[in-house]
C-alpha cells in the first residue's frame, strides 16, 4: 500500500485570456491550461508546466500535492480530471482540498501475487482497476495492493474483500466484482470430452439394445 505524504509541489500561473489561439500557444510552449476548483474559494484558471504536471499525474489521482499559485496562496490540491488526446494532456482540473475534511476519490488497485487457479489453467479476469473510497487527505493511500494468490478457479474477488487503512471507508458496493478466476472454454470442452469418454450418459440406449 502506497502512503500519501504530500511530497509533490506544482507551480501554477493565473490566466485571463481564454481565446483558442492563446490556449494553442500555451500548449506549444509546453504549458497546460487548467482550472482550480476551490472548496472555499472561487474557481481559478491557471496554466502549468507540462513536464512538472506529468510527475504529479504519475503519482495517482488520490495523492494530493502543494499547488503554488503565482501571486496567490499555496493550497493542497488533487487532480480531478485530465483531458488527453493521442497521449498528450490538453487540459486538467485541480480540486482544492481541506486537510480536515474527508474527500471521496478513486484509488488505483494493484493486484499482486499469482492466483492459485492460474496455476491449473485458470485465467485472471480483472473487472475494476480502481476503488472508490473516502477519508482525510493525509491518510488516503496513493494505491491499494490486493493479494490474489489465494484465488482458485471459479473464485471471485469482491470490493468487500479489500482491506482498507484505518479511517478510510468504502463507497463502492461490497458485492462489486473486482476480479475472478475463470476456466477457458477450451478447458471446459476438454472436460466434457473426458466425461463422455468415461461412459454413456444414463438413460441412453446402445445400438445393439435398440435392435432387440
Amino acid at each position: 500500500m502506497s502512503t500519501n505524504h504530500h511530497t509533490f509541489q506544482l507551480n501554477a500561473t493565473p490566466r485571463t485570456d481564454f481565446h483558442r489561439s492563446t490556449l494553442r500557444k500555451l500548449r506549444q510552449h509546453g504549458r497546460v491550461p487548467a482550472v482550480v476548483y476551490g472548496a472555499e474559494t472561487e474557481n481559478l484558471a491557471v496554466h502549468v508546466d507540462e513536464k512538472e504536471l506529468l510527475k504529479v499525474v504519475r503519482t495517482g489521482r488520490s495523492e494530493f500535492f502543494a499547488l503554488n499559485v503565482e501571486g496567490g496562496p499555496t493550497v493542497p490540491a488533487l487532480i480531478k480530471d485530465v483531458q488527453q488526446q493521442q497521449g498528450k494532456i490538453l487540459h486538467v482540473d485541480f480540486q482544492q482540498v481541506s486537510k480536515n475534511k474527508p474527500i471521496r476519490v478513486k484509488i488505483p488497485l494493484h493486484y499482486t501475487g499469482t492466483a492459485a487457479g492460474a496455476k491449473v489453467g485458470g485465467v485472471l479476469q480483472i473487472q475494476e482497476t480502481e476503488l472508490e473510497v473516502e477519508g482525510l487527505p493525509d491518510i488516503l493511500p496513493a494505491s491499494l495492493e490486493v493479494d490474489i494468490s489465494s484465488l482458485d478457479a471459479g473464485d471471485k474477488l469482491m470490493a468487500g474483500d479489500v482491506k482498507l487503512p484505518e479511517g478510510v471507508t468504502m463507497h463502492a458496493q461490497p458485492e462489486e466484482l473486482l476480479a475472478s478466476i475463470v476456466l477457458p472454454r477450451v478447458a471446459d470442452a476438454d472436460l466434457a470430452k473426458e466425461a463422455s469418454a468415461d461412459g454413456e450418459p444414463e438413460g441412453t440406449v446402445g445400438a445393439d439394445e435398440a435392435k432387440e
